[in-house]
């Protein structure tokens, strides 16, 4: 089984990387771990308003 990591950008949009590799360029890792079934369960969880950051400071969630 391969470990995940989720990873997150500038606009707090969130993604699953394999753990073995180096995080891409204008990502950042988030702090979870496991396999990806964890991983995407964990996002899930924390993801809660999917529009982009920049989105969000804009227009408030109605």
């Amino acid at each position: 089984m391969d470990m995940q990591m989720v990873v997150v950008n500038g606009e707090e949009q969130y993604s699953i990387w394999p753990a073995r590799l180096a995080v891409p360029g204008g990502w950042r890792r988030e702090g979870f771990t496991g396999d990806k079934a964890a991983c995407l369960a964990h996002i899930a969880e924390v993801w809660t308003d999917m529009r982009p950051r920049s989105i969000r400071e804009e227009v408030p969630a109605r």
